[in-house]
């Protein structure tokens, strides 16, 4: 089979953009769950509800991968999978190195999806001694000490970060100079990377954050539909000493 570092995606060279690229990913797990279930067609508007997007955008995706479907039977569900985990490049096999095996770490070892999607956990590694040797999700946690060699050893282009914050810019900058291209940020903090690195980076507590916007949103929705409305002198009891309202209150 071949390995990540031989062979890379072709999306870039074929001009298919960024935002495609990130709804590809949704359209192959919906596709997925309708191979599972031996479904053999499925229509844009049905596979646009599945993925959470409207079908004039997947239509539109579509097309930059040559698939257009057929007019009145809808698309082939085995073809678009095969099709999408090709320009995917899940048609290959990925090691993956996870750095930083504290409980995020574990968990994401420990995460049955990889192999099926393409993926291959090629080590665990962490900075503790005490941790070396260690079994987690059936493999022995190895030292920071060997990564240069465990990269070179097993081909690996893509790295997963999940230390703490004030590691990750170091482990990230032996990941690159060891020959990774890609890398998965779990660590809350930004990563400077050089051209021709690709970094994608998850940040739970951001989207609880945004989630947390959205429900306040509605709560205020809410409020106003039955009536709960701020007192007509509400900008008056605003206002600052030389009588303006703040652009900003004080914390």
């Amino acid at each position: 089979m071949a390995t990540g570092r031989t062979h890379r995606p072709a999306t870039r060279s074929r001009g298919i953009p960024e935002a495609t690229v990130a709804r590809l990913p949704l359209y192959l797990r919906a596709l997925t769950a309708l191979s599972e279930r031996s479904v053999p067609t499925v229509s844009s508007e049905e596979l646009a509800a599945a993925a959470g997007v409207n079908s004039a955008k997947l239509r539109k995706d579509f097309s930059y991968l040559g698939s257009y479907g057929t007019r009145g039977v809808g698309y082939d569900v085995e073809y678009l999978v095969y099709q999408i985990s090709r320009e995917l490049g899940l048609t290959q096999d990925w090691p993956v190195v996870i750095v930083g095996i504290g409980n995020l770490g574990a968990a994401l070892a420990n995460y049955g999806g990889f192999a099926s999607r393409g993926f291959r956990v090629a080590a665990l590694i962490d900075a503790d001694p005490n941790m070396a040797g260690t079994p987690v999700a059936g493999m022995p946690v190895q030292h920071t000490d060997e990564l240069e060699k465990i990269i070179k050893d097993n081909g690996v282009s893509i790295g997963v970060i999940s230390t703490p914050a004030g590691a990750a810019q170091q482990v990230c900058e032996r990941l690159v100079a060891a020959g990774v291209t890609s890398i998965l940020n779990f660590a809350p903090t930004v990563l400077s990377v050089p051209d021709g690195v690709d970094v994608r980076k998850v940040d739970l507590s951001i989207e609880l954050q945004i989630l947390a916007f959205h429900e306040q949103r509605k709560a205020g929705e809410e409020a106003t539909a039955e009536g709960d409305v701020p007192p007509a002198d509400a900008k008056q009891q605003r206002k600052g000493p030389d009588g303006d309202i703040p652009a900003v209150m004080p914390a």
